[in-house]
Order: structure tokens, then sequence, then C-alpha cells
């Protein structure tokens, strides 16, 4: 036979798989009508690995045998989603437990951050809720989160990225670790600037302070100097100490705002390499709100450390024509060589299609958690 010929007979072939694939997801449609009328979960998974099983013996030799498993994996993929959707369009699936807002509560609000007065993280905090906001500062990271956890705060303004640093991985940590949730974002971009006391000059530069970020996003400015680095735990800690110290040899990292706090002196600007260097801001509140037009989902989950189950995760955000806008996975305490994956992706927890993809990955996945709409 002819190409021609055998490619007539390849479309013929994969007419009837079309048949054949609608009708199964005909049943598949009545399988969800019966799992809504004896509550009944959609994913068995001694029934799907009888299944594979089953239909891989029934193939000639091992490659087919491994191309069938991939296929049916597939199909019973699909089966799920399709059930999915149907358990969800009942109300069968429950509600999830967040309720829409029209506006956050601001006014009156508390809002702690990370740092001293002068770190960006306050700055992120007045562009958000304005110059007349109530706030207080802490040490760490997990001091913020402690603070709305606890009540004493209603908001906390944590730094989650940087564009050119990257991810802050202990907010991920804290994220997965406590009740809290995300509400909103603020990005402002970084300049960050040499600070030194009143008098200084730059030829008597001997040592420069800044957060360990800060030092490697000015890291061609500080080699063209050799000067000795020390990190710090927060940038807005490096000028208080270079004010509290009024040593003119030393020098801080940090942003032209933290010079007016502690009356130092701007001796060089823009010392970061990028130009479009800019932090990203999540403000978490401990309440499971969200507001009704937002359009960024954040979630995390673990998943088995099986071949493929990463793919049938995302699977359900293809499925349900959902843009994922970011992934960044986080090794899981006392567990080697498995992760714990955060994901981003645009929609509104009201909408059916994020509804259906967030039904399905708690169902399928380990420890799905939503972290915020916003």
């Amino acid at each position: 036979m002819d190409l021609t010929e055998l490619r007539e007979q390849i479309d013929g072939i994969d007419e009837e798989i079309v048949r054949l694939y609608e009708q199964r997801m005909e049943i598949s449609r009545q399988v969800a009508e019966y799992k809504t009328a004896n509550g009944k979960k959609v994913l068995d998974k001694q029934r799907e690995a009888e299944k594979l099983a089953r239909v891989k013996a029934l193939t000639h030799n091992e490659f087919n045998a491994c191309g069938i498993e991939e296929l049916f994996e597939q199909i019973m993929s699909m089966s799920r989603k399709l059930q999915y959707q149907l358990l969800t369009r009942s109300g069968s699936m429950g509600r999830l437990p967040f309720i829409g807002v029209d506006r956050l509560e601001t006014q009156d609000a508390r809002v702690v951050f990370q740092g001293a007065e002068g770190a960006y993280s306050q700055e992120a905090m007045t562009q958000y809720f304005g110059d007349s906001v109530s706030s207080f500062h802490v040490d760490t990271f997990r001091d913020a989160m402690n603070a709305i956890d606890e009540g004493s705060a209603d908001f906390a303004v944590l730094p989650i990225e940087n564009s050119t640093a990257g991810i802050v991985n202990e907010i991920y940590d804290l994220l997965q670790e406590y009740e809290n949730y995300i509400v909103g974002e603020q990005i402002i971009k970084i300049e960050h600037c040499l600070l030194g006391v009143p008098g200084a000059r730059l030829e008597e530069i001997r040592t420069v302070f800044s957060h360990p970020q800060s030092l490697m996003q000015s890291s061609r400015y500080l080699a063209l100097h050799g000067w000795k680095q020390i990190s710090m735990q927060n940038n807005a800690f490096a000028a208080r100490k270079v004010a509290e110290e009024r040593d003119k040899t030393q020098a801080a990292i940090a942003g032209g705002h933290a010079a007016g706090i502690y009356g130092l002196t701007v001796l060089q600007r823009q010392v970061n390499q990028s130009g479009t260097n800019s932090t990203r801001f999540i403000i978490v509140t401990n309440q499971k709100i969200f507001r009704k037009d937002a359009r960024k989902v954040s979630i995390c989950f673990e998943i088995p450390h099986e071949s493929g189950s990463l793919y049938h995760m995302l699977s359900h955000f293809i499925y349900n024509d959902l843009n994922m806008t970011k992934i960044e996975s986080r090794p899981i305490e006392d567990r080697n060589w498995e992760y714990r994956f955060f994901i981003d992706f645009e929609g509104n927890l009201a909408d059916s299609a994020v509804k259906n993809a967030l039904r399905g990955l708690r169902d399928e996945a380990r420890n799905m958690k939503i972290l915020g709409n916003y």
C-alpha cells in the first residue's frame, strides 16, 4: 500500500477512537451522577491501578504496553476532570472556605513589617496602606507571622520575590506553616544607595553593611572598590548601625528614604547593577477572605514521589484553561528529595474553572492549601 492508503486507514481508526472516547466520557458523566447520589470520591487509585495493569496485559510488546499505559492514564485523567466539573456544578463538592469581600477593612488596621524604620518593607506598607497607617516593626519574618497569627496585628507586609535575586525562601515556608493568607501585593522599585555618616567621603569607606541580597545586587559596584562586606539581617538595620556608630569608614547599602530617617548622607545613588530591580511584597492576614475583584490565586501542595505526578497535577490548569504564572519548589523537611510546590495562577475563587481545578488538585495532591486570592 502507498502512503495515502495508509493514512486513510489511520484516519478511519482515529474516527473510531473519537467515537469510543465520547462514548466513554458519556459513561463517565453517568458515573459522576452515581457518585453525587452516593457520596463517592472521584479518585479511586486501586481501581485505576487495576485498569492499567489489565489494559497493559492486552498488548503484545513492551513498547505498546508503555504507550497504552500513558494513553489510559490520560483518558482516566480526563474522565476524572469531567466528574470534578459535574460534581462542582451540582454543589456536591462543598464550598471553598474563603469569603469574598468588596474591599479590605484597612481603616484603623494595625500593620506589622519586618526590619526597622526605613526598611523597604515599610515603603511597601505605606504605598499600600497610606502614610497614616498604624504600624510597628519586628526583627524577623516569623515574628511578623506570629503577630497576625496572635492578633496583635491585622496585616503583615512581607517580601516574597525580587526580580533579580529570586524568591525569599523563608516566606514560602512560613506561608505553608501558618494559617495566614495573602490578600494583596505591592511591587516597589528598588534603588540601593550607599549611605554614610555626615561628612564621610567615598575614599574613606572601608566596610559596607547590608542584607546579603542587597550586597549581591550591588556586587559590581562593590567590586570596583574592594570594600569589606558584612551581611546584616535587614538593610534598615545596616543603616541604623552606621548611624549609631558614627564611623566615617563605615557605610550601608539601603534605600534613600533610610538616609532621612537615620540622618545619613547619600554617598552614591543606584549602586545596584540592575535599573529594573523590583521587589514584590505580599499583604497577609489571618482571615480566610479575598477581594471579589482578585485576579491571582496562590496555592501549595505536595505530590507522591512517583513518575508523572507533577504532570498530572498541572493538567488541571490546562483542562480548566487557567494561566499558570509561577511555579516554585521547596524541599519538605525530614523527607529527603521530596518537594512542596508553590503555584500562582490567574483567576478568582468564585470562578467555576478555578473551583473545578482546586477540587481536582485537593482530591489528587497531598496537603493542598490555598494561600490566598488577591
